[in-house]
């Protein structure tokens, strides 16, 4: 069976875009040891690839806290990860080679991702990429973002490209199961301490970094 024709790539964000993840650790890891919980910062990762309310809500489940307020606990994350990004963020290896191979594909470029229009702001900005993407979609407002796959199916509409048609990377599990459940194409690009655990069997391919990118277009057949 034939592999469907690709239109599109959709990129994920933190992690695949910018080197975010230890940042949303740290960001995270500091404002709930805050709060009083009993965390470590190996714990972080449990929250990979999840919408920062989601992120929040994780946490209070597994340890309440006095005075709940997830909006609260929510933006002090997010302003010290917009902080640190806006001062010395610093792009994934291969970023540039990867969009321009898409466009020397002449496949449309999307961006799919939980993190806040804040965020993304920040990111696009310090990486000096935000005319590149055709689509950019944030799971912020939706009523759940990844694993759900909303943010990708909605990313694939404003695009006007069939979610058959468009191949999505991921660094994250989370972000796998929204990509697949939208029923794209897509690569896992996890953490190099990651990269040989067997969950990233259900990506269709997996690659070392965004720079093996255009060889894997190349021979997309």
């Amino acid at each position: 069976m034939s592999k469907p024709q690709l239109k599109a790539v959709i990129f994920d964000m933190d992690g695949v875009l910018i080197d975010s993840e230890p940042v949303w650790q740290m960001a995270i890891f500091e404002v709930i040891s805050n709060l009083g919980l009993n965390v470590s910062m190996q714990d972080m990762v449990l929250t990979t690839g999840l919408r920062i309310d989601q992120v929040v809500d994780f946490w209070y489940a597994r340890s309440p806290w006095e005075n709940y307020n997830n909006q609260q606990t929510a933006q002090a994350i997010v302003d010290t990860v917009v902080s640190h990004i806006t001062r010395d963020g610093t792009p994934m290896p291969g970023v540039l080679n990867a969009l321009q191979a898409c466009q020397q594909n002449k496949l449309k470029i999307g961006l799919a991702t939980s993190s806040s229009s804040l965020i993304i702001e920040a990111v696009l900005n310090r990486l000096g990429i935000t005319s590149y993407f055709d689509a950019i979609e944030s799971a912020e407002s939706l009523a759940y973002g990844k694993p759900h796959p909303e943010v990708y199916l909605n990313c694939a509409k404003a695009l006007n490209i069939d979610p058959v048609s468009c191949l999505a990377i991921e660094d994250s599990f989370n972000g796998l199961i929204a990509a697949r459940a939208a029923n794209m194409q897509t690569i896992a690009i996890p953490e190099p301490q990651h990269a040989k655990l067997n969950k990233w069997v259900i990506a269709h391919q997996q690659l070392d970094n965004l720079n093996a990118l255009s060889n894997f277009l190349a021979n997309y057949k």
